[in-house]
């Protein structure tokens, strides 16, 4: 249990976690305990929408194997079902619903499933919380009623996800925390659809079938962001891949160019690290470059553009930054890839803690060379170079 990545959470985030999940318990525990046994009618509901989304759910993922598809997150169809039992189930059979995205984490067997976790805790509080704006006994059907009910939905479920993924990393970017605008439209296509399900199910449990090819065509509409995403990033690293980054630095340089505003770039380049492959594996030297990119991305300020060019070599766009202010955050790189220990493991099998790496930087600033972005990159390539030639370990302005 000491070794679970949950412990690594800054204090902060941790306790938040940890509150969102024991009163996600408790709440379903209170349901539980409280709730009357449903009649026969209520059952027929459930087993519809439930029915309709296991056949969706299931069905797409076989699809997606058999066509190879990368991991995927059905969210938007949780949301879809989850929506629908808020508004034709009573609570004890609202609970039974959350099985759905708690089987599916469980299944898909993921490396940080505290973070599943509190994400699931999150949604169920979020669609109890839906729950009572549109009556926790006797749910109201109407459209405005509806309509409270799935802003409650969504409201809370971003707040509460949002707020615990800035306490665990600060310095995040604005779109991985409260997610990107095709996100909140997916989200509120899920809600809409499974409102429609849940009215559907009142009247006629058997018309809660029809909500199933809608609810399909989400599904798959909700993988398009994550293959996006997927497609931007370095698979290795989680940082942009050198298309992405060379696409965003790009734009930024033509917003700043009008105004003249100071920007740099920063070249890294990781010394000596063939050895750390030949010598420990190229396990440690994965996870070395993991451990880097991370670093860059705590390190760096808020707006910097850190991406890799690919082997050892990362590449930061510094927006707003004179030569002052650029040097300061390269030696501020630097000094902290120096005291990097990166827990490993030897291509023998035995633990072992990486040490003593270092990096060279290579610096140039729009005040010498201007807005071109390969005239940047060549002279911060020369600094580089320059830095390698001097000893390595050193940062050198362009």
């Amino acid at each position: 249990m000491r070794d679970w990545p949950l412990w690594r959470l800054k204090r902060s985030a941790l306790a938040y976690w940890l509150l969102v999940d024991a009163a996600a318990l408790a709440l379903v525990v209170y349901v539980i305990a409280t709730s009357p046994r449903p009649d026969p009618e209520q059952i027929g509901r459930f087993a519809a929408i439930a029915g309709t989304a296991g056949a969706v759910v299931i069905g797409s993922s076989i699809y997606s194997h058999r066509m190879g598809e990368t991991s995927r997150n059905p969210w938007a169809a949780h949301l879809s079902y989850l929506a629908a039992g808020a508004v034709a189930l009573p609570c004890n059979l609202l609970v039974l619903l959350l099985f759905g995205p708690a089987l599916h984490g469980v299944l898909s067997q993921r490396p940080e499933s505290h973070r599943w976790l509190f994400t699931l805790s999150a949604t169920a509080l979020s669609v109890f919380g839906a729950r009572f704006a549109i009556g926790w006994t006797e749910p109201a059907a109407e459209l405005p009623q509806l309509v409270v009910g799935a802003v409650a939905l969504l409201v809370a479920r971003a707040v509460l996800i949002a707020l615990g993924l800035r306490l665990r990393n600060p310095s995040a970017p604005g779109g991985e925390v409260v997610g990107e605008p095709i996100d909140a439209v997916l989200g509120v296509v899920a809600v809409s659809i499974g409102g429609l399900m849940g009215s559907a199910a009142l009247g006629d449990p058997a018309h809660a079938l029809l909500a199933g090819p809608p609810m399909a065509l989400l599904e798959r509409a909700a993988q398009l962001p994550q293959w996006r995403r997927s497609a931007q990033r370095d698979a290795k690293t989680g940082l942009a891949n050198a298309a992405h980054w060379d696409a965003r630095a790009r734009y930024e340089l033509s917003k700043a160019r009008p105004a003249q505003r100071p920007m740099a770039v920063m070249l890294l380049d990781l010394d000596h690290f063939k050895r750390v492959n030949d010598e420990v594996g190229h396990l440690a030297g994965d996870a070395a470059l993991s451990a880097v990119a991370l670093l860059l991305s705590t390190t760096t300020r808020r707006g910097d553009l850190v991406g890799r060019f690919g082997g050892e070599e990362f590449v930061v766009l510094l927006p707003d930054a004179e030569p002052a202010v650029a040097r300061s955050v390269a030696q501020r790189v630097r000094q902290a890839v120096q005291e990097l220990a990166v827990p490993t493991v030897r291509t023998d099998g035995s633990e072992h803690l990486l040490t003593g790496l270092t990096v060279s930087i290579g610096v140039a600033t729009t005040e010498r060379f201007g807005y071109e972005l390969p005239d940047l990159l060549v002279a911060a390539d020369s600094a580089l170079l320059a830095a390698k030639g001097c000893g390595r370990n050193l940062v050198e302005m362009a």
